[in-house]
């Protein structure tokens, strides 16, 4: 199975197997996110989301921290400059990356390898899984530091968790605990910490191999009947049914149970 890896800025991008893993690169800022951060990680997220030789997508971080969100020694100065741009980081950076996360035509998982804050913990709540390690938590951080919140978790947080806990964590910010936010839903499975990146390779890699286009349907369907009706959303049903039903992946899956084979998969 080839492998490529390629150095940004903040984050390594690494393609395996179909699988495109995104990796932050700033261990000793805990993976904060400064502005050379941000526009490497908004442009990887778009590029991966866009290739289609890339059938899911891993988030994760390096060393201790998954994501502790904004760079806020980065932030203070710019702060203290009255810079522009430091009111322009949410609609410039933060947004087109959590909404091309959260909208990309196939699988993502994020690897929580350790403490995942502020705009961290958002990005993470738009994937798609949240394998959390056993050492890891969540702290939606953003009141700590008089700041409404981003990255789209004001749209993600109370569909996880109701609105009541979803205003309770954002006003009282505090480390969940991955026990804790097993419980919530904040994570989709917690693993001990040296199993994470095994059990992360073995869920990607099986996403990878499996109907792309049903699972881009599937976060499609569900994404749009969190906003709309049910007749409207039985009719966005039946188009993705439509859709899928076209596919080559489809026609072979049909085949492959008649002949009560393994279907194999390709994404199209």
């Amino acid at each position: 199975m080839s492998q490529s890896s390629e150095q940004r800025p903040g984050v390594e991008v690494t393609r395996e197997g179909g699988v495109a893993t995104l990796r932050l690169t700033r261990p000793e800022a805990m993976n904060s996110l400064d502005v050379a951060t941000k526009e490497a990680l908004r442009d990887a997220v778009r590029e991966v989301a866009d290739d289609t030789s890339v059938r899911c997508v891993v988030l994760t971080g390096s060393g201790r921290a998954f994501c502790v969100g904004q760079d806020l020694k980065e932030h203070i100065g710019l702060l203290a400059e009255g810079a522009e741009s430091l009111f322009r980081t949410v609609p410039e950076h933060y947004n087109p990356t959590v909404l091309a996360l959260a909208t990309m035509p196939k699988p993502v998982v994020a690897a929580v390898n350790g403490v995942a804050a502020g705009a961290g913990a958002s990005l993470a709540l738009a994937s798609d899984y949240r394998l959390v390690a056993d050492t890891a938590g969540f702290n939606l951080a953003f009141a700590g530091i008089a700041l409404s919140c981003d990255t789209g978790v004001s749209w993600t947080l109370p569909r996880i968790v109701g609105r009541a806990k979803a205003i309770e964590l954002l006003y009282e910010p505090r480390t969940i605990p991955a026990d804790e936010a097993l419980e919530l839903g904040l994570a989709s499975r917690v693993v001990p910490a040296a199993e994470l990146e095994d059990t992360v390779h073995e869920l990607a890699h099986r996403l990878a191999q499996g109907p792309t286009q049903a699972y881009a349907a599937i976060r499609r369907s569900v994404e749009y009947s969190s906003t709309h009706a049910l007749p409207e959303s039985l009719a966005h049903e039946a188009e993705m049914m439509t859709f899928t039903g076209g596919t080559q992946d489809h026609r072979d899956a049909v085949e492959a149970f008649v002949a009560k084979r393994k279907p194999v998969f390709h994404g199209r």
